[in-house]
């Protein structure tokens, strides 16, 4: 993973939420421009904004993938059924 990549993806326009993902199992989603932070001058690391006042800074080199999947709220559905009919 490169910074240019990171970068590209919090300066997309429009903006397209992503995740980025640790090699240590961690995550981080960037729902909003506003909650990532890339120093035009840092080429190692970057922070990302969490609820309230926490942030981690993120050390680039730890960064294996940013993905770009819509989050659903947990024990959520949306609406659609399986195609697969339940008996009576």
């Amino acid at each position: 993973m490169t910074i240019d990549q990171i970068r590209k993806a919090a300066q997309a326009q429009p903006f397209v939420p992503f995740t980025v993902s640790l090699g240590d199992g961690r995550r981080f989603f960037v729902g909003h421009p506003e909650n990532i932070m890339v120093s035009s001058e840092a080429n190692r690391t970057f922070i990302v904004a969490e609820s309230g006042e926490d942030y981690s800074i993120i050390d680039l080199l730890l960064v294996t993938s940013i993905d770009y999947r819509k989050r659903r709220a947990q024990g959520k559905t949306n609406g659609r059924s399986n195609g697969k009919h339940r008996p009576s």
